[in-house]
């Protein structure tokens, strides 16, 4: 079922991005040329809830779609973090003050597995406290919103929310809760 690579290239290679160029052959034999992979770092993304249990959002610029829009937390693991429980703990609080005492890593997903090899590791954050403003980056211009559970699924079926990773980690942080609870329906 695996394809055996033949050849590989690196068409560009940058700090944040990298494209690969493979030649590969299918258990059939059929030979697949060209296929690009592109290479992102791995990610975090934070689920985290607040006393109340409302749910971390933050609204940001994305260039790459040229919008405005809604996601968790998170952002790229990079050569400073030991792990993936610092680097969340490091994008939870540049972006938006807030620290979380537990740190769950709850699950991961393929961001585009068809093309891309990016990792999301998902982490549900608990017992958050604001330690500190904002430290963004110079790109980064982000708000902070704090909505209910309903409210954030209300988002997603009205297409307000439109990051996939964003959507599937929500997602994987409810079923936890629901297995959690013998899948019993939590209230807002």
């Amino acid at each position: 079922m695996k394809w055996k690579i033949l050849s590989s290239e690196y068409l560009f290679n940058d700090l944040w991005f990298k494209v690969r160029k493979d030649i590969c052959e299918a258990p059939s034999g059929k030979i697949i040329n060209p296929y690009y992979v592109y290479e992102f770092p791995e990610w975090a993304t934070a689920f985290a809830l607040t006393e109340d249990n409302r749910v971390i959002i933050v609204k940001q610029y994305r260039h790459p779609i040229g919008e405005v829009i809604v996601e968790l937390p998170g952002g790229c693991v990079d050569d400073t973090d030991k792990d993936f429980q610092t680097a969340i703990a490091r994008e939870l609080l540049e972006e938006t003050g807030y620290t979380a005492p537990v740190l769950k890593e709850i699950s991961f997903h393929y961001t585009w597995p068809g093309r891309c090899t990016q990792k999301n590791y998902v982490f549900r954050a608990r017992g958050l406290y604001k330690h500190s403003s904002q430290t963004l980056d110079t790109l980064e211009t982000i708000k902070i919103l704090k909505l209910s559970k309903r409210r954030v699924f209300r988002e997603i079926r009205e297409g307000m929310i439109k990051s996939a990773a964003t959507i599937s980690a929500i997602f994987l942080a409810y079923i936890g809760q629901m297995d959690k609870n013998n899948y019993s329906n939590e209230h807002d």
